[in-house]
């Protein structure tokens, strides 16, 4: 119980439906057991009745007496009907209070994860898959509602209603309430080992369904990969091997829950037996009246269901403990990236960094060794080096994602750790090296970093980025819905979605991450002409590894295995022929052959 434990802040904000809960709880519980002592009431008087009427009809008073005995069995009658309606008005009410509050925290633990994994650094999400972050969201925290709800509630019950029952038995006979008890503990042990047999084996179908899944999902996003190498027939039969499984392990369920009920109408059928039994001799010997054994079978089946949700909530419970465990797992990660001053500024866009090196935390790789640069405000760095060098490192860094093992990076003079992180990367343009577009119009992704979308922002953004053109030649323009990941645009256009989205937010400094890649030298030519304009008095950092992108920079260094190997400007570094030169004289090659 010790992980549920810290649910309890949760269940003192909604004390007031538990409360409300216990009260509706031994409300209907009381309205259960009056109709048995109706019940038992009701058949004596019959009995004894019956033996009077013979007398009276002799005597002629047979019609009077039976319209005075029928007008009691009726009032009984009608007494337990309502007693009925009223069980089911005040359970109602259970349900009203009980679950609904387990509904109220699941909503509030569900956006407590969500709202703890947005402030968690990158270096979490490289080391967790995102299925095991949903999975700890979703299923774990539904396990966990279960605790709260049906269990809390049906634990109440059992709490309340047993007490209650056994009491009252123990007063009325206690020998027969002994009899009558003795399968009841069987039962309770039997549910408990079945559905411990019915978790485990659903446990073994939701990891089943969720390879399914996943299998799904693959396929249909790498469809076109699935046509083009005509592998359609191998992703069926896959699928269906898959089914198969799926299938063999829900028909394994399916026997297990085949013995639940069977088990409980056994052992419940045993103890009726035993009551009736037990109690006629009893009534043989003078003990007690017909009524007795007619209220006792009553309580026996009040008692079945709590006794069988014993084994079925501590099932619960001890799911929900090992889900909050794993939701715990989750919460108990702190970020590393915090701010020591909580600076917040209208940066300029002056950038220094010096001795700047970092090692992944995750995989021990250094990415870059004692970098330094310096960029003054307005002006353009451009970064190049071949895939590994470490640029992308430094655009991470820069956008804070990660903070350096050694070495320091200012902005305006002052320490980045010391700014707001929030308010810092809301004044960074930031086009990622991977595109990531929302499914949701082009125009909302383009508008993505703004708090007041602005039509006209979104459109010249669009004209920067040369890809409004593209946008108003769709049917319906910027409303146009992207599909998952941006699937509707080809990749030069989602790039150039991106890099509108960056530029929309007028950033004090627009970091351009290998953006350009996915488009021709030509489209790439007007798309930095446009950004021209744009990094005027803007600080801007270009990265990538086509010296072409870089060549129009103020400054531009190169990076090799994490290390600057060169610095300077296009001429300048032309001149030194060295990596960079080579590199120029490569891609250049390289483009003229393209195009001949």
């Amino acid at each position: 119980m010790k992980p549920l434990w810290r649910l309890n802040k949760y269940l003192y904000k909604y004390k007031g439906l538990i409360l409300l809960g216990i009260v509706f709880t031994v409300i209907s519980n009381i309205f259960v057991i009056i109709p048995a002592q109706l019940v038992r009431l009701a058949i004596d008087y019959v009995v004894e009745s019956f033996s009077i009427y013979r007398p009276l009809e002799q005597g002629g008073m047979g019609d009077q007496a039976q319209d005075i005995f029928l007008k009691f069995v009726v009032v009984f009658g009608v007494l337990i009907l309502v007693m009925a309606l009223l069980r089911g008005v005040f359970l109602f009410f259970i349900r009203q209070t009980l679950i609904i509050m387990s509904r109220k925290v699941e909503y509030d633990i569900k956006n407590e994860i969500f709202d703890h994994y947005q402030k968690l650094p990158l270096s979490f999400y490289r080391k967790n898959s995102t299925g095991d972050l949903m999975a700890r969201i979703t299923e774990d925290v539904s396990r966990v509602r279960m605790y709260l709800g049906p269990a809390i509630m049906y634990g109440l019950n059992l709490l309340i209603l047993f007490p209650l029952v056994i009491t009252y038995m123990i007063t009325v006979n206690p020998v027969l309430t002994l009899y009558a008890l003795l399968p009841l503990p069987v039962l309770s042990l039997s549910i408990y080992y079945v559905n411990n047999m019915i978790n485990e084996r659903s446990e073994k179908i939701q990891r089943s369904l969720s390879g399914l899944s996943t299998f799904v999902q693959e396929a249909f996003s790498g469809i076109r990969v699935l046509k083009a190498f005509v592998r359609e027939s191998d992703s069926a039969n896959d699928f269906a091997t898959a089914s198969e499984d799926y299938k063999l392990k829900s028909i394994r369920l399916t026997r297990v829950n085949a013995l639940f009920f069977p088990i409980i109408m056994a052992l419940v059928g045993v103890s009726t037996i035993i009551t009736v039994y037990v109690g006629g001799l009893q009534v043989i010997s003078g003990e007690i009246g017909y009524g007795v054994i007619a209220e006792f079978i009553l309580y026996v089946n009040m008692l079945t269901w709590p006794v069988t949700s014993l084994g079925w909530v501590t099932s619960i419970v001890q799911r929900a403990a090992a889900s909050q465990t794993r939701i715990n797992e989750f919460l108990d990660e702190k970020s590393e990236i915090i701010s020591t001053n909580n600076i917040k500024a209208t940066i300029h866009g002056t950038v220094e960094v010096e001795n700047l090196s970092f090692i992944y935390p995750d995989s021990g790789i250094q990415a870059l060794k004692d970098v330094s640069f310096q960029i003054k405000e307005g002006q353009t760095l451009g970064i190049i080096g071949t895939t590994g060098s470490g640029k992308s490192t430094i655009a991470n860094l820069l956008m804070r994602m990660y903070d350096p093992s050694t070495g320091v990076i200012k902005v305006d003079g002052n320490p980045i750790d010391q700014y707001d992180i929030s308010d810092l990367r809301r004044q960074i343009g930031y086009v990622p090296q991977d595109v990531f577009l929302f499914s949701d119009s082009i125009g909302n992704n383009i508008a993505f970093g703004i708090e007041e979308s602005d039509p006209k922002i979104i459109e010249q953004a669009a004209k920067d980025a040369d890809v409004y053109q593209n946008i108003v030649e769709f049917p319906k323009g910027f409303e146009t819905m992207l599909g998952e990941r941006g699937i509707t645009l080809s990749g030069g256009q989602k790039q150039r979605v991106s890099i509108a989205r960056a530029i929309a937010k007028e950033p004090k400094i627009l970091i351009l991450d290998d953006c350009l890649s996915a488009v021709d030298t030509k489209t790439e030519n007007v798309i930095l002409t446009a950004l021209k304009n744009i990094m005027k008095d803007r600080t801007s950092i270009i990265i990538s590894h086509r010296v072409s992108s870089a060549k129009l920079a103020d400054q531009i260094i190169v990076l090799d295995d994490g290390k600057v190997i060169e610095r300077g400007n296009h001429a300048s570094l032309m001149k030194q022929k060295g990596v960079y030169a080579e590199l120029y004289e490569k891609q250049t090659q390289a483009g003229e052959s393209i195009d001949n």
